[in-house]
Parts: C-alpha cells; structure tokens; sequence
C-alpha cells in the first residue's frame, strides 16, 4: 500500500470517528439548509396560493354611492366591508391590509360620463398585503375598462377607439426556465455546502495536528511531503464530495414538497441535473480544498485556523450573491472563471438550456487550472519545516 493511500485512508477513518466534523460535513452543511428551504418555501408558496383563492374582505368607503363596482368585486371573491373612520391608520397599525376609498361625487360623475376617482389604501412595504392589494387592483382596473368600453358603445364608437395602440405580449420563457428566478440561490448553496464538507476536516489534518503536535512525527517518516498533502487533500475532498451528493440529492426532492404546477413552473432537479452540476463543481472540490488546507496551514491553532476560514468563507461566496441582484450577460470567458462559471452553467441547467461542451470545457479548464496553483501553494508550505512546529 503506497504512502498516498494509507495517509489517505488514515484521515478518512480517523474523521468518521470525529461525530463534530460528520455533524457538520453530512448534516449541517448538505441538509439542514435544503430542508429548511424546502419547508420555507413550501409555506410560504401554500400560503400565497390560498390567499388567492379564497375570499378577502376590504373595507370600503363610500360603498352605497357604487353598488355596481361594490356587485363586481363581490363576484371576484372580495366582499366589501363596513368602512373605517381612519383608513390610513388603519392600513398603518395593520388592522386592515387595504382600503377602497370611493369618491363622494361618484355617482354624479359617472352620470355625467366622466372619470371618477377610487383610492387603494395600502402599505407596499407589507409582503403580506402584495397578494389582497393586486387583487382588488385587478378587479377595480377591469371593471373600468370594461364600464369604459360600453360607454364608447353607446355613443356608436368602437372600444378600440379609447386604445389606439395595443400590447401583444409574447413571453418566450418556459416553465422550466421560470423556475431558475426562484431557485437561482442553487449555486450560493452547492459552493457552500463543498466549503463546509471539507472545512472541519481541513483545519482538523493542518492547524489541529499542528496543535497536537502530530504533524512533526508524520513529516519525520522517510515519506514524500507531496504524498502526505495528496492524501489529506483526498480525504478532504472525498467529504465535500459527499456532502455535495447528500445536497444534490436533498434538493432533487423540492418537486415533491413545492407545488411547482400550480406555480406555472417545471422544476427538474432530477438524476441529470445532479450529475451535471456534480461535473461542473468538481474543480471547486479541489480548489477549495487546497485553499483550506493552504489557510489553515498558516494558524496555530484549531481555533484560529476557524478564523481564518470564516473570512476565507466569504470568497466562495460573493459571485452567488452577486449575480442574484445584479443581473449578468454571460460572456465566454467568464466560464472560465472559477465559482463564476459554475454559478453561470448551473443557472442554465435550472432553465433548461443545458451547459454546451465549450462552456463545459471553460469551467473545467479553468477550476482546474486554479486548483492545481492552490495545490502547489500548498506543497510549498508543506515543505517548510515550520510548518510542523506549534506555539
């Protein structure tokens, strides 16, 4: 059994030993944030979904000068309420999540054939109120249009006339591609979760021998410093890559829980998917894996290697949380850019576009690329005699 694998083996059976790094290699970081995404959202989206459909009361002002405009939004679902003496407030203290304020010159306007004014009420900083607040908007604006049009017909005019220009919306998105909007986080946490994987294992095999002062007795044996850094960096990276298949595979259950059809969206999160996005992080494993191994190799401690690591932790991270504000065109050679490619290739296999071989061969080329500099900034350090010395 050569160096490499015993090291290797070593490691990796020492770990499955430690319950502090397989908490927080196979649960914490694979896990517990699909499942608590899971949850979230499928709360959040039942909840949405059944204040649409269910009946709403709003509080309406002015109800008995509009009793046709009251009679359409009792058919559309919303039964019109007593009114309030102070709606603003109202609306403020959240006792009511809108209020329609119907103008007292209505009815002699509306004989008269002119406009009439109707207020909405409402508080836009509330998300609970986005729900009650479009659907009161969408009946009052039909309602009109519609009261318009017959107006135009009674004079002998066509409808057309009050709309000259008409908007034909053709939206060429698909089902599956609206499902990247709300799952376009699936990068922030597949980056993430390689990072924890390998984290604690990382500090563990450098800065916590260091602190044991049971790397000099290694480094001792008449052994290879390039072999004993493969195997450790093979174990590392053997726990991010399973901690990326148990996030994988968490996530591919999402269809199960989200009521996607009812959403419009075709989610796939499937076998295809999984193994693709495995293809495209597989640089990240190593790249990742040696900067932790490089970082942690720099601190005395366990706990100062943790430090250190929970800055370096914010790297991995920043293209995710980028490119979920600000929207980005894709250009070539941003493929081959290490955690932007990624994230770029796994939005597109969310949309359904699929990766092509060039861009496949970019992320690659240039994760991998990265990995074996960190690989080598890392040997470097191991052959350093100081490494092995503590305090």
């Amino acid at each position: 059994m050569s160096a490499f694998i015993a090291v290797y083996w070593k490691e990796v059976r020492e770990n499955l030993r430690d319950r502090r790094t397989l908490v927080n290699a196979l649960i914490t970081g694979p896990l517990l944030g699909p499942v608590m995404f899971i949850m979230l959202m499928n709360v959040m989206v039942n909840r949405e979904l059944a204040k649409s459909d269910r009946p709403i009361s709003v509080p309406v002002i002015g109800a008995d000068v509009a009793p046709n405009l009251v009679a359409a939004l009792k058919g559309a679902g919303i039964d019109a309420d007593p009114a309030v003496p102070d709606p603003e407030n109202a609306v403020r203290e959240q006792r009511a999540d809108i209020v329609l304020r119907i103008s007292p010159e209505y009815a002699q306007a509306w004989s008269k054939g002119q406009a009439v004014q109707v207020e909405l009420i409402y508080d836009s900083s509330r998300r609970d109120a986005s729900t009650p607040v479009a659907r009161v908007r969408s009946v009052v604006e039909s309602y009109g249009k519609r009261e318009g049009a017959m107006r135009l017909i009674a004079r002998g005019l066509s409808p057309t006339t009050a709309w000259p220009v008409q908007v034909a919306d053709r939206d060429q998105a698909t089902s599956q591609s609206r499902s990247a909007l709300m799952f376009s986080f699936l990068p922030y946490f597949f980056v993430l979760t390689v990072f924890l994987g390998g984290m604690y294992l990382a500090i563990d095999l450098t800065a916590g021998e260091r602190e044991r002062q049971s790397l000099e007795p290694l480094f001792v044996n008449p052994v290879a410093r390039w072999k004993i850094l493969a195997g450790k960096l093979a174990a590392i990276c053997t726990f991010s890559l399973v901690s990326l298949l148990l996030s994988v595979a968490a996530f591919a259950t999402a269809p199960l829980f989200i009521p996607v059809e009812k959403l419009g969206i075709a989610l796939d999160l499937g076998l295809r998917f999984g193994s693709q996005v495995v293809l495209l992080m597989l640089p990240l494993i190593v790249l990742l894996a040696a900067l932790q191994s490089l970082v942690s190799a720099f601190a005395k401690s366990y706990r100062e290697a943790q430090t250190y690591l929970s800055i370096l932790m914010i790297i991995p991270v920043l293209p995710s949380a980028l490119l979920s504000v600000i929207p980005v065109r894709a250009e070539p050679w941003m493929y081959a850019v290490p955690l932007l490619g990624q994230n770029l290739g796994i939005v597109q296999l969310l949309r359904g576009d699929g990766v092509p071989g060039w861009q496949l061969g970019l992320c690659l080329a240039g994760g991998f690329a990265a990995a074996v500099v960190a690989v080598w900034g890392t040997a470097l350090l191991y052959r350093s005699e100081r490494l092995a010395i503590s305090g």
